[in-house]
């Protein structure tokens, strides 16, 4: 891969000049600012949208794995939003990291939603389950010797499938490997503390976006999230994966429009599958 042209672990650019809402857009392990590009302009037209890269980006800094503080990095990112961002979008991972964050925050007896100015989260096929033994030994198997399988799912979509298989994989693989397995481990360490976090302290409006096909993580597994928030809803998009926002732009966005338009009056989440079901998708 080419040499990354920002060594800051953290940054921040503003995308759009309106002069409205700030929002500001954070990507998951192994992707870039780029995953967004398809996104910006459809969001709404008078916000302020800002994106963050994160150490954890495709180019990112190649040892950050080993930092076991993800959440400091994206407190950087909150933090470098002049006004603050008052909705925060993550994707994947970092909504795992943004809701460790906020987490830790409340624990440590700071609201931390009033600190970092947020008014309302969008969390973008976010990893959840709700209690610790509904992870397994396969579980773990699962998401280890797959773990290709999802940095493949991103490179196809981006690509819009047009690699060829073997090379598709392939890339894949070296994505894994560039990822290694410290990353994957601060990885799944979030995962795994997903059944304790204390999600009755996160109140403000919520909108919890998955794909249908996702899968990395699971449709039902956002759905049992948004079941966890006081106050959010839950949107399943159909025919799109993990990466929504890039498989079905337009309407991932208009849920993201409608939500800032309207964020306390959308529609209550649906009923959580069981984790039986969701494990029949993998």
């Amino acid at each position: 891969m080419s040499a990354d042209p920002d060594p800051r672990p953290v940054s921040v650019q503003r995308r759009t000049s309106g002069t409205g809402r700030r929002m500001l857009l954070l990507h998951g392990l192994a992707a870039n600012d780029s995953v967004w590009d398809r996104t910006v302009d459809r969001l709404p037209a008078d916000a302020e949208v800002w994106t963050a890269r994160l150490p954890w980006r495709t180019d990112g800094i190649g040892d950050w794995g080993q930092e076991p503080n993800l959440k400091g990095w994206l407190a950087k990112a909150l933090e470098a939003v002049p006004g603050r961002a008052e909705t925060v979008v993550a994707h994947s991972m970092a909504a795992n990291v943004l809701l460790d964050l906020l987490d830790q925050k409340g624990r440590g007896g700071t609201d931390p939603l009033r600190h970092y100015g947020i008014r309302s989260l969008v969390l973008v096929s976010p990893f959840f389950r709700s209690r610790a033994d509904q992870f397994d030994w396969e579980s773990i198997s699962y998401y280890l010797n797959d773990f290709h399988r999802i940095m493949e799912e991103g490179i196809r979509v981006h690509s819009d499938g047009r690699l060829p298989a073997d090379i598709q994989e392939a890339m894949g693989k070296r994505v894994r490997d560039r990822v290694g397995p410290h990353g994957w481990l601060r990885f799944f360490e979030l995962y795994l503390r997903t059944p304790t976090l204390q999600t009755s302290r996160i109140t403000v409006p919520t909108l919890v976006l998955a794909g249908e096909t996702d899968f990395a993580a699971p449709p039902a597994e956002s759905l049992a999230l948004a079941a966890a928030l006081p106050a959010a809803h839950a949107r399943v998009l159909p025919g799109c994966g993990h990466f929504p926002m890039i498989e079905a732009a337009e309407r991932f966005a208009e849920e993201i429009r409608e939500f800032v338009r309207h964020p306390a009056s959308a529609a209550p989440f649906a009923a959580a599958a069981p984790i039986d079901a969701m494990e029949s998708q993998r």
